[in-house]
């Protein structure tokens, strides 16, 4: 009953005109920030943070809230209509958004992008209001160890997103690894494959290694058939802007399955969104009577990583409000707000100040109302980009690119890194060579070898530890059981045709 009173109290804060101003500004911008590529909610909320000094605490925190989740709305955008990831979550949207949108599909996949990430959202938001407490005390349980097994489970994704050939899948997945490894050992301090390059210190930037091996690749490879006098057709939607019964029907499922895979992966500290959308990808493809065709316009393949996506901001914000630790870049921004109004977020933040906390929770509610009636308006709008002849689409999507890398750290540099990712995703694509392992084995790299270096000085060396616990020993079994199902399913399909076939 004290919840259910503290929720009402909520609700009487947030739907203040003041803060319903603010939840819908932080939206606004949120998108607008997620469509560009390169800037992300972190930026975006540190811009502001200068602005909303004097505002009220729970009114600033509320906008920075719905920039957080806005961005990851906004990201979808881009990522379906012209394969360039807005916010590095939105990566796996690009492998069926935008085969969809060549189908004449993308008013189709914009919806259920939208939906997706209404429904999520709130499932999200669910999970925040009723089991903050609870999983915070399971997110306490993981150490070096588990969160190696993890980031090792969520590996096991390589051989869903291989392709025809697991040799070239594996080829991409180990220059994944080798490039995470670019930057300063965090244990001995030294530098690493950085040829003297000072950029190269903090590592590749992920965001920068996306908008490369997607946008600008797309860009080579169109102006290779340009110059063959290859003039690519307009892409012409077909059918509603709206889903059709059937593809609402197959997005049902896996809106409620990456909701939930979402919030759970976002109240681990450090794992973000991208890791969610990937999970839910690959158990997606895994689950589907028809994994053939995923990555050549399957709405399952938007549906499930948008609503992981956007779930995972109302699980990133259970460490911060309940344990005062920040589950990434956004999180960790809000954070420093926190503290500059003189707030300390942790146990007893829920019983000083039950206003400020409930009150941006059930702003959250609105919020995803909010991005679901601004969204949906804007898909007839959005698709017109697809009318845009290649001569002009093509180097709008590079000014696009050039801004958002740019806009990362100011550094020119920088725009050479993505135009050699650019050059590497379009060598990719000439020798069909699948970029998702590398995606993936970049998200991945830095967090495992942290993980697992700091997990081996624990136990001196000790092997033993990634077996060591309830958590780790259930992972590994999943692991196991994740490597051997594409070799178990098809042979089970096969065993139960046969079957079939015999009674028949």
């Amino acid at each position: 009953m004290d919840t259910l009173t503290h929720i009402l109290n909520g609700f009487s804060v947030a739907l203040q005109p003041i803060n319903l101003w603010y939840t819908f500004l932080g939206c606004f911008l949120g998108t607008i920030i997620g469509v560009l590529p390169g800037i992300g909610p972190s930026a975006g909320i540190a811009l502001l943070i200068p602005v909303t000094y004097g505002m009220n605490p729970t009114s600033a925190l509320i906008m920075m809230a719905g920039i957080f989740y806005g961005a990851r709305y906004g990201g979808s955008t881009t990522a379906i209509l012209i394969n360039t990831p807005g916010e590095a979550s939105s990566v796996m949207t690009t492998l069926d958004g935008y085969q969809m949108a060549k189908k004449g599909r993308g008013g189709a996949a914009l919806a259920v992008s939208a939906l997706a990430s209404f429904i999520a959202g709130t499932i999200g938001v669910i999970g925040l209001t009723m089991f903050a407490v609870p999983l915070t005390a399971m997110a306490l349980k993981f150490g070096p160890a588990e969160y190696f097994v993890l980031m090792f489970f969520a590996m096991t994704a390589v051989s869903s997103l291989a392709g025809k050939s697991p040799a070239k899948a594996m080829i991409s997945t180990i220059l994944g690894l080798m490039i995470a490894t670019i930057g300063i050992d965090l244990q001995s301090g030294q530098p690493r494959y950085t040829m003297g390059v000072p950029e190269l210190q903090d590592g590749v930037g992920f965001i920068i290694a996306v908008v490369g091996l997607f946008a600008i690749a797309e860009v080579f490879y169109s102006m290779e058939e340009m110059t063959k006098g290859i003039r690519p057709e307009i892409i012409k939607l077909q059918g509603r802007l709206w889903l059709t019964r059937e593809e609402w029907n197959r997005s049902v499922v896996p809106i409620a399955r990456g909701g939930i895979i979402g919030f759970i992966i976002g109240v681990l500290p450090g794992a973000g969104g991208t890791i969610a959308s990937i999970l839910s990808y690959v158990w997606e493809k895994r689950l589907s009577k028809h994994p053939e065709q995923f990555g050549t316009g399957a709405i399952e393949g938007v549906a499930g990583p948008e609503a992981a996506n956007n779930s995972d901001t109302a699980g990133a914000l259970v460490p911060l409000l309940t344990l005062g630790i920040p589950g990434g870049g956004a999180t960790a921004v809000m954070l420093g707000a926190f503290i500059m109004y003189g707030i300390q977020p942790g146990p007893l933040l829920f019983q000083n100040r039950p206003d400020l906390v409930w009150g941006l929770i059930d702003s959250m509610y609105i919020g995803n109302v909010m991005l679901l009636i601004l969204n949906l308006p804007l898909i007839g709008i959005f698709v017109r980009l697809l009318y845009i002849p290649s001569g002009i689409l093509m180097p709008l999507i590079l000014a696009i690119s050039t801004i958002g890398l740019y806009a990362i750290n100011g550094n020119p540099v920088e725009l050479y890194f993505g135009i050699i990712f650019g050059v590497m995703g379009y060598i990719f694509r000439k020798v069909d060579i699948p970029v998702a392992p590398m995606v993936l084995s970049l998200v991945l790299g830095g967090i495992m070898e942290q993980s697992f270096r700091q997990a081996m000085t624990i136990s001196g060396g000790n092997p033993k530890i990634f077996v060591g616990s309830t958590i780790t020993v259930t992972l590994v079994a999943l692991s196991v059981l994740s490597v051997a199902l594409p070799f178990i399913l098809p042979r089970l399909k096969a065993w139960r045709a046969g079957a079939t076939a015999e009674k028949a």
